[in-house]
């Protein structure tokens, strides 16, 4: 007997694979449950069929989803993705996945048992991370598919709720970025929020910088790395850029370069920028608590303005003064400019306006007639 296909219910099939015998003369099988068509069930017996004449290792059936996650993460996601990155991917699964339905057998996961995950997250207010749990245990299953663990990935039928556009960014005015610039020159961390209004890097971007990365002559700061912190493991780790276009060089203010300079002048001449007082790398809480929180106070500034706002400012106030928007989408280091239009939307009609009048003084500047009543009313 090579195989069988066995019919348990409507749409669900055992599929059996002949093993040989063990030590003690024992027949010995590999069992699949299929959650599909019958022409699913033979698509995994014919897998199983190959595996067994090839001589790979077919694992039993009984793995748990829990168990699996854990060879996952291990086997496919630790080789090819940042420390960080692994435990976030790991925390999120722990959280969302494993507790409520890790003791399910992987080979006995429906589409219906995801569905139910989801539909429980959102009833517990955590709607904002279904997607991001989805694109997890997507992937997860995908790679099982790969592995011919499962016949099919049932995340593949699972309905996700309708995407809910997140409240618009806070981007400060210059009015507001120069009585929050002038609330922080007694702080430490001036020429940090210098460098964040001034450039647009992300927060964990500046704080990987050393004196090697700023070339103040030629007014340039250049992007080679990041720092994040793993909370699990409580220690800081540097990591290499997100994307090849995240690893950049960009211009410099003339009036950034002299804050950079002063700065310069009262640090000491080795290794990171910005640091903690007692030399090691920064964390950002430390620096919203400490420094960032009470110079909005002083300035009289909303206390949900977040740091990483200062990036939107950045952004937003380029894109509202008519600087390309490819330009812009570089020296953010995004990957394409079609990201970084669809992040500030928000100052596209002001464009569209603005593009508006200069197309109008180009064609019609000459005309000094009135707008006829009818087309003003």
């Amino acid at each position: 007997m090579a195989g069988q296909l066995i019919k348990r219910a409507d749409s669900t099939w055992l599929v059996r694979v002949y093993l040989g015998r063990d030590g003690k003369g024992r027949r010995k099988y590999v069992n699949r449950t299929v959650h599909g068509t019958k022409r699913d069930a033979q698509m995994m017996l014919n897998r199983l069929l190959v595996a067994r004449d090839t001589g790979q290792v077919v694992e039993q059936a009984r793995m748990t989803l829990d168990a699996y996650l854990d060879q996952w993460l291990e086997a496919a996601v630790k080789p090819r993705v940042r420390a960080r990155t692994h435990a976030e991917y790991k925390a999120t699964l722990e959280r969302y996945v494993r507790k409520p339905i890790g003791a399910v057998r992987l080979a006995s996961l429906r589409a219906v048992d995801i569905q139910d995950l989801y539909t429980q997250m959102q009833a517990n207010g955590q709607g904002g991370m279904v997607r991001l749990t989805h694109t997890l245990l997507k992937g997860a299953l995908r790679q099982a598919v790969k592995w011919e663990m499962i016949a099919k990935n049932p995340a593949d039928h699972v309905d996700l709720p309708k995407r809910q556009r997140g409240s618009k960014i806070r981007a400060l005015t210059p009015p507001e970025v120069d009585s929050f610039l002038k609330a922080t020159v007694s702080s430490r961390w001036n020429a940090f929020f210098h460098l964040l209004v001034g450039t647009g890097l992300r927060p964990s971007e500046a704080l990987a910088l050393t004196w090697r990365d700023v070339d103040l002559a030629a007014g340039t700061v250049t992007v080679r790395r990041s720092l994040g912190w793993l909370r699990g493991e409580k220690r800081f780790v540097f990591n290499d850029p997100k994307t090849p276009s995240s690893r950049r060089t960009v211009p410099l203010p003339l009036g950034l370069v002299r804050v950079l300079a002063d700065h310069l002048v009262r640090a000491d001449l080795d290794d990171l920028i910005f640091r903690a007082r007692s030399g090691n790398p920064a964390h950002q809480r430390t620096i919203v608590q400490e420094a960032f929180k009470p110079a909005l106070e002083r300035a009289g500034l909303s206390k949900d303005v977040r740091l990483y706002d200062l990036r939107h400012t950045h952004a937003t106030l380029l894109l509202l003064t008519g600087v390309n928007p490819k330009v812009v989408s570089e020296r953010l280091g995004h990957s394409s400019v079609a990201i970084t239009l669809d992040v500030y939307s928000h100052v596209l009609p002001n464009m569209q306006a603005e593009a508006a009048e200069k197309l109008d003084e180009l064609l019609y500047g000459d005309e000094e007639e009135e707008v006829p009543a009818r087309v003003a009313n």
